[in-house]
């Protein structure tokens, strides 16, 4: 069979195949990464440490740390099994974090993690997952209060205004599209 400047179509198109495989293969990688993670948090604070926070407990993950990071490296550090932890902590229901974890990364739950609502938390985290969003975008959007503009713009709309609650992230905007609707601003 003979091509005829059918070599770049054939080429891309297995080139397609290759990076779609790829991406797949980096997902599903992704994905079991961040549920092995909250499951060693999960047990560490249930079974190892039953819950407490005692000296013995920073001492235990301290040494687990130690021996996990002789075995399979640097991811198992103390502070990234402390982070763990905290994971398992904050996100205690395993379907959202087997369903988040299909799309995003460990180093997105990390951004996440420090905020100090459980609201913020299941924001940013609903943002990424309904926006497929990276780590970069999900720490602009933390470091821009999106979630907090979320909160004023919302407040600002009163029970009888005529934009459901969560339209506007911004108040910013709600101010400009509120003047739109009373018509002061011609669309």
């Amino acid at each position: 069979m003979e091509l005829i400047n059918g070599d770049n179509i054939l080429f891309s198109d297995i080139s397609a195949l290759i990076e779609q495989t790829r991406r797949a293969i980096y997902a599903q990688t992704s994905g079991s990464t961040v549920l092995l993670f909250w499951k060693i948090g999960q047990r560490i604070n249930n079974d190892i440490l039953e819950n407490k926070r005692a000296d013995y407990g920073k001492r235990i993950v301290s040494q687990l740390a130690t021996q996990l990071t002789a075995k399979y490296g640097r991811s198992f550090e103390a502070r990234n099994l402390r982070r763990m932890m905290q994971f398992s902590e904050q996100f205690l229901d395993f379907e959202i974090v087997s369903q988040a974890a299909t799309q995003l990364s460990w180093a997105c739950f990390v951004e996440i993690l420090p905020l100090k609502s459980q609201e913020a938390k299941m924001f940013y985290l609903n943002e990424a997952v309904r926006g497929v969003l990276g780590r970069n975008v999900i720490r602009e959007m933390i470091s821009r209060k999106a979630f907090e503009r979320r909160e004023i713009a919302n407040t600002q709309l009163g029970t009888l205004s005529p934009i459901p609650p969560g339209t506007f992230k911004d108040p910013y905007y709600h101010s400009i599209n509120k003047i739109k609707i009373c018509g002061i601003i011609s669309a």
